[in-house]
């Protein structure tokens, strides 16, 4: 492989501010794309994750959106085009998840998940699809739990599960443009989605080490190499596919 496999290209990851976006922006600039580091309320450590790529060498722009509002998403990618000219490569990250056990479920929250993790996702690939006039590499941030039965995420898991079908029907559809569509899930990632901020416990997350073959909780980086890998031509015959990167979780 080449030391700048994404040499010319350029990659849009939503959600990018923190977290496993943040880890995939830095890759991706690191393997030599252009990137658009996007963000929605984040817009300090968006920066910071910019000014790092910038201070090694890449190149790199943030921009505010919100996905979960359908006229922020052209803005997005009308200034990804305005910077680079072109897009190859989109990470849908950016997601919702709040710990909802059934009877606290409401519409409300079932919209303010639905909005992003799945409308959002796809009214990003249709613009993208616009944009990727020569082929390009579509990568859907799921979930190893959209295969798991995980009490509190009924709703989250559901949005999970949406996204794995609508890959699979977005890479029949977009095939023949040259344009793969495949789903990156993740089992238990530190980041600040999957920690106490977000009500997990110690004992859940000992409990999640002792479920997982490997013994440990994922880090940002283990995604971000999995991500680097759908997005280089070493992936160029792989499509509509499911990319466990678990460690093995419920195996």
């Amino acid at each position: 492989m080449s030391d700048k496999p994404l040499a010319g290209k350029v990659a849009l990851i939503t959600g990018a501010s923190r977290g496993i976006g943040a880890a995939i922006a830095a890759r991706f600039a690191k393997d030599g794309a252009k990137v658009v580091v996007n963000y929605a309320r984040s817009e300090k450590e968006a920066n910071e994750v910019v000014a790092a790529i910038v201070a090694a060498g890449g190149e790199a722009i943030a921009v505010k959106a919100d996905v979960g509002n359908p006229t922020d998403i052209p803005v997005m990618f009308n200034a990804t085009t305005k910077a680079f000219g072109k897009l190859d490569i989109l990470v849908n990250n950016a997601a919702v998840m709040q710990r909802t056990f059934l009877p606290d479920v409401t519409a409300e929250s079932i919209d303010a998940h639905f909005n992003v993790n799945v409308r959002g996702y796809l009214l990003c690939v249709k613009y993208a699809a616009d944009l990727m006039t020569s082929g390009g590499s579509i990568i859907n941030v799921g979930s190893a739990i959209s295969r798991m039965a995980y009490p509190g995420a009924v709703v989250y898991s559901a949005t999970k599960g949406a996204i794995d079908v609508m890959t699979r029907v977005l890479a029949a559809e977009l095939g023949p443009k040259g344009i793969r569509v495949n789903v990156l899930a993740p089992g238990s990632t530190r980041t600040d989605m999957n920690s106490e901020k977000s009500g997990k416990t110690k004992e859940e997350e000992k409990q999640e080490i002792a479920l997982t073959a490997l013994r440990r909780i994922g880090e940002v980086d283990d995604i971000a190499d999995a991500a680097a890998f759908l997005a280089t031509n070493d992936a160029r015959w792989v499509t509509g596919t499911w990319l466990d990167v678990s460690g093995g979780i419920r195996l």
